[in-house]
């Protein structure tokens, strides 16, 4: 059952913080390094019975009891959706909206793909996503009279107007811009998820099974992403990827990652 002083002691938070700015950068980095991506059993690929989740009309309160309450984390739909129900119930003004990846787009090509939130704070906008398996930005990106990059921990941020919406690009210390995904800011409901659902449904009917499987968890200077048997660290902008041919290791990895003992 979803509630709210349970989510925040999972983010390591005592009592209901004010609705500010800080608090959403508190919660955004907490949420990223306390509940781990996961998409075993998510709404992106089937469960491991076969079945897939429905992407648009979910129980809440289930999802939240295993993905928050347990801890076992979940993918991009399910955490962003309880992740909004938070902030709202936080006092925060805050909405879905939607994006793709280039992934997406050519896989399953839908342009309401990839959901996040734009939350409104301290007379500003921002872009909320702590459901991007990554490796993405860790803390809020301010969107609305930014004339010059965003660092964090590292890393470099930038968007860049792309018709009636944005590119959000990153670039490690030692790498290339390359492009996270294209996003609008138009507020959304979650029924205009629905296509997305029945393009994953039919892609995943036709290849007769899912994606690799997709980990990822923040941790204090960066972020880990287990994706298939590409391993990736983000550590002060240094950015490392590799592949993993050992099983025995790729389990060690991915305990690791959903368990929050990542080193």
């Amino acid at each position: 059952m979803y509630d709210t002083d349970v989510y925040l002691r999972r983010l390591g938070l005592d009592g209901r913080p004010a609705p500010d700015l800080a608090t959403l950068v508190t919660l955004h980095k907490r949420h990223m390094e306390s509940i781990p991506f996961s998409s075993v059993g998510s709404l992106a690929v089937p469960t491991a019975s076969g079945e897939l989740v429905d992407l648009v009309d979910f129980d809440e309160d289930a999802t939240f009891d295993a993905v928050v309450a347990a801890g076992n984390g979940g993918g991009c739909v399910q955490m962003t959706r309880l992740f909004l129900r938070l902030l709202r119930d936080l006092g925060f003004a805050a909405d879905l909206i939607a994006g793709t990846t280039a992934e997406g787009l050519e896989s399953y090509g839908v342009e309401v793909e990839h959901m996040a939130i734009l939350a409104r704070v301290d007379g500003g906008s921002w872009l909320v996503d702590i459901g991007y398996a990554g490796p993405s930005f860790l803390e809020p990106l301010r969107l609305d009279g930014v004339t010059r990059d965003q660092a964090q921990y590292g890393c470099r941020y930038r968007l860049v107007e792309d018709g009636d919406g944005a590119l959000l690009q990153r670039r490690p210390k030692l790498g290339q811009w390359s492009t996270v995904f294209r996003f609008t800011t138009k507020t959304r409901e979650r029924s205009d998820w629905a296509p997305a659902h029945r393009a994953v449904n039919a892609a995943v009917a036709a290849a007769g099974e899912g994606g690799p499987e997709l980990y990822s968890r923040a941790v204090a200077d960066g972020q880990v992403v287990l994706k298939g048997r590409r391993y990736l660290t983000v550590r002060s902008g240094i950015e490392k990827a590799r592949t993993v041919v050992d099983d025995a290791e790729w389990h060690a990895l991915r305990t690791a990652i959903l368990a929050g003992d990542v080193r």
